[in-house]
């Protein structure tokens, strides 16, 4: 990666994670259940730079999201593995969505609406499934204590993430899936 490249892409990462941040900021404001957790708009802007910038921008961006919600945000740490799981993990692994970038590239530049939105959901379904899945495990060894009494732990900790994180991640296939097919420049390169 050249200098220029190596900086623009430095520059989108922490432009977007910042955006991803305010935009989360933004939901909970306007929504947010009782023991945590919104439906939320931010990771849109993780999954416009992993569909732009594959993988490695993706991760990066997710993290940086991670750190600046458990940083600024409202975090809600009560051990330290809860904490790396809920909010450094959990938001990194969004950016494993980039592994379809190339293919929603290829579907966007030859105008092949239908296929980008596959490979779109797709990527936002994987990335998506993946936060659930962490934010599960950490609920399942750090929130047993606010299972009802003779509700399973995972069954109780799948049905209280699932809640906002299904939402969340229809929304999001929704919102990108439109945003690229009308401004396909905001991923595709030259």
């Amino acid at each position: 990666m050249k200098v220029n490249q190596r900086l623009l892409f430095l520059v989108e990462v922490a432009m977007l994670s910042a955006l991803a941040f305010l935009l989360d900021l933004l939901s909970g404001v306007i929504g947010k259940l009782p023991q945590g957790g919104s439906i939320s708009l931010g990771m849109i802007p993780v999954f416009i730079i992993a569909f732009r910038w594959g993988v490695k921008g993706g991760l990066l961006s997710g993290l940086l999201f991670g750190l600046l919600q458990a940083f600024l945000g409202s975090p809600y740490i009560i051990h330290p593995v809860q904490g790396f799981l809920d909010y450094y993990l959990a938001f990194t692994v969004i950016g494993l969505s980039g592994i379809f970038f190339k293919k929603i590239q290829t579907a966007l530049l030859d105008k092949k609406q239908k296929t980008a939105i596959l490979y779109i959901t797709l990527g936002t379904l994987l990335g998506g499934i993946l936060r659930l899945t962490i934010h599960v495990l950490a609920g399942v060894f750090f929130f047993a204590s606010l299972t009802p009494k003779g509700t399973p732990v995972l069954i109780y900790s799948i049905g209280y993430n699932a809640s906002y994180m299904i939402p969340t991640i229809i929304v999001s296939a929704i919102v990108v899936s439109f945003l690229l097919i009308t401004a396909p420049r905001l991923v595709t390169r030259k």
